[in-house]
């Protein structure tokens, strides 16, 4: 089948209006005789079902948490992007979307990145007028900071705690129409198949994970809010139940899986300490606002510093290696995040790491707390030249803008930050990839809509700081209620869609056959036996740096893990209960098809490109010796993979990238 984006035509700045403007729509009366499945809650899901009830649709919400409540949105700490240009920095929409286009390598869809742009400064009036407590400068209007790969201040923020509370105001949309029975929400429940009725998304069959009860549910579309795929790293910043199983199922069922390897590695997270982890911590990108990176400039003080005969906050400046700042002087510590990770790396590679595992660098806010100490000493008309006193009010101003997050670091690490520099090294965070989607968020599936970042459309090959939030209530709040009504148009007069169909009962009984078969396997070992292994297959070959000898060696060995998982899991418990282990079978089988998948999309993609970074794909002179090599003649499209049985069966179709508004040129920080 041939991808068609769909994008409309006209100039760029008048596409989505004029869009708006010609669409078909769908009647207040006639919307009441509609229902619509939202899988996810987070904050896209979230967002999305709220408003399309708030527009009068039937909706029913899912997720797999005990509460929409707990969906990993919360964790989203640094902010969220909007053009609004409050610090009169010269921000514009113009500037959003060239930023986002080239932050993301170049490699997004230019349309859809400009609507994200356009709708941004709207979302912060939804969430303001929901109450969503921004952070306010002391004259009372919303306070802004910079997050990487930007030269402007466009972030807004509420502490270190921005998704938790940007969920909340989406959770009380939700909550509101739940209250007025135009959501039914569906908790602890897990979906694990898409039903398609006439070649259409027509309802999906779930699983209780409280019962184990296996229900059939209809509609007359069927939305994914998923989020991302990280966990197929095993250790990465997302929350354990993070999974791909929604996306994946609706692979298997026709939807295009675009680009999946596209991973952001997020530079400040907090090391690893041992193979006893089965989650990594992130520190906010927002940290690096203020925080500086270095590591020592000798290899003696490092191993000084490894030894603790020489405390890091002792070290001279002169002997510090402020990296980032030294090789890209006009972004310094606050270049995109795939561009920090790969800078630590090579520090780490080189044996600069400053921890027992080599695996880490600083990440020091010394400075910071001198210069606001300073500044507030001033302002109050105190001693400036009382070092203590200084230090005191700096470290104040600190504890007001990323209090909770340093408290979080002193729990986990046991140091205090305040007095000496974090330690922090790259992890896997967000995935840019995802199921593939035309301008109106719909998948190759008719019916079958896709948003967040569950989808691949927004951030090309890396994401900046705080899109994530953005691309996620865009699409929630303001991009599909329009796009999937002009869809929903046709089926006013469909009726209830019955779900004793045999479409229905056939995908009822595939799922019941696979988790019959999870409970009655005689394996012999655990479901994260598994996990893990594949994790480490994931983040030594197909991690940070990837090569052809790697790529093909992962290929293998997953291939090969997966035969031994169908072979040899041991799933105890039964299917008629609350079985975690259970779930987790689900979805690490799925992780173990998209993990070739990935594999197999990168070994394809011979180029460098924001967070894939191939070692036989590098700049070996000039300006921008070391850094990626895209290939902007052979690698200009987006590579979208149609499901065909094995992962190494997929067939890859391709989306060719037009760059008509913004000229390609190579990405420079420097």
């Amino acid at each position: 089948m041939a991808l068609d984006s769909k994008i409309p035509q006209g100039p760029i700045a008048d596409k989505w209006t004029n869009y708006k403007n010609h669409i078909d729509l769908v009647n207040p009366a006639n919307k009441r005789n509609i229902d619509v499945i939202v899988v996810g809650t987070g904050l896209a899901g979230g967002s999305a079902a709220a408003t399309l009830a708030e527009l009068g649709y039937n909706v029913k919400a899912f997720c797999f948490q005990d509460s929409p409540r707990r969906a990993h949105s919360i964790a989203a700490q640094g902010g969220i992007n909007a053009a609004k240009n409050y610090q009169g920095d010269g921000d514009s929409t113009y500037r959003l979307f060239y930023d986002t286009v080239k932050g993301g390598d170049y490699r997004s869809r230019e349309a859809n990145v400009y609507r994200l742009a356009e709708v941004s400064a709207n979302i912060i009036d939804q969430c303001v007028a929901q109450g969503v407590p921004f952070a306010r400068e002391y004259g009372g209007l919303l306070d802004n900071r910079s997050f990487g790969g930007v030269l402007v201040s466009r972030t807004f923020y509420a502490a270190g705690q921005t998704g938790q509370q940007l969920l909340l105001g989406a959770y009380s949309a939700m909550n509101r129409q739940i209250g007025r029975g135009k959501i039914k929400m569906y908790n602890r429940h897990e979906m694990l198949d898409v039903v398609k009725v006439g070649g259409k998304a027509r309802g999906i069959i779930t699983r209780n994970l409280i019962t184990g009860e296996i229900e059939r549910h209809s509609a007359h579309a069927v939305i994914l809010g998923t989020g991302g795929y990280g966990n197929v790293f095993f250790l990465s910043t997302n929350a354990m139940g993070s999974n791909v199983t929604a996306a994946w199922k609706a692979h298997k069922r026709g939807a295009y899986f675009a680009n999946p390897c596209y991973t952001q590695i997020h530079p400040t997270c907090i090391p690893v300490s041992g193979d006893h982890q089965s989650k990594l911590t992130l520190m906010s990108e927002s940290l690096r606002n203020d925080g500086r990176i270095w590591v020592p400039k000798h290899m003696k003080d490092v191993e000084a510093i490894r030894n603790r005969t020489l405390m890091p906050k002792d070290l001279a400046e002169a002997d510090r290696d402020y990296y980032l700042e030294r090789r890209y002087p006009a972004f310094g510590n606050l270049v995109p995040r795939d561009v920090a990770s790969r800078a630590a790396k090579e520090r780490c590679d080189a044996g600069f790491g400053v921890n027992a595992t080599g695996e880490a660098v600083f990440l020091d806010f010394a400075s910071a707390i001198q210069r606001y100490g300073k500044e507030t000493a001033h302002v109050k008309g105190l001693d400036e030249n009382d070092a203590a006193l200084v230090k005191t009010l700096g470290q104040e101003v600190i504890k007001n803008k990323y209090g909770n997050l340093f408290q979080m670091y002193e729990k986990i690490v046991d140091q205090d930050p305040y007095n000496t520099p974090m330690m922090i090294y790259p992890a896997v965070h967000y995935t840019m990839g995802g199921i593939w989607v035309d301008y109106n968020l719909m998948t190759t599936v008719p019916g079958l809509y896709c948003i967040g970042e569950a989808n691949f459309s927004d951030h090309g090959a890396n994401r900046l700081g705080a899109s994530a939030l953005m691309q996620g209530l865009a699409d929630g709040y303001f991009v599909l209620p329009y796009t999937i009504g002009d869809y929903l148009s046709d089926d006013i007069r469909t009726g209830t869609i019955p779900t004793d169909s045999k479409e229905f009962e056939d995908a009822e009984n595939e799922v019941r056959k696979t988790l019959n078969f999870f409970v009655t396997n005689e394996g012999k070992h655990s479901v994260d036996y598994f996990h893990k292994k594949l994790g480490k297959i994931m983040w030594n070959k197909v991690g940070m740096a990837r090569n052809v000898k790697g790529l093909t060696e992962a290929i293998s060995e997953i291939k090969e893990l997966r035969a031994e998982f169908w072979k040899d899991v041991k799933v105890p418990g039964t299917n008629e209960e609350y079985n975690e282990e259970l779930a987790k079978a689900g979805r690490v089988a799925d992780f173990l098809e998209l993990g070739e998948l990935f594999a197999k999309d990168a070994l394809d993609r011979e180029e460098s490109c924001g967070g894939h970074f191939r070692e036989d794909a590098v700049e070996l002179d000039g300006e921008q010796k070391g850094e990626a090599k895209r290939d902007d003649e052979n690698f200009a499209y987006v590579s979208a993979w149609e499901y065909k049985g094995e992962p190494s069966d997929a067939v890859l179709h391709k989306e060719q990238l037009e760059f008509k508004d913004i000229e390609l040129k190579q990405r420079s920080y420097k």
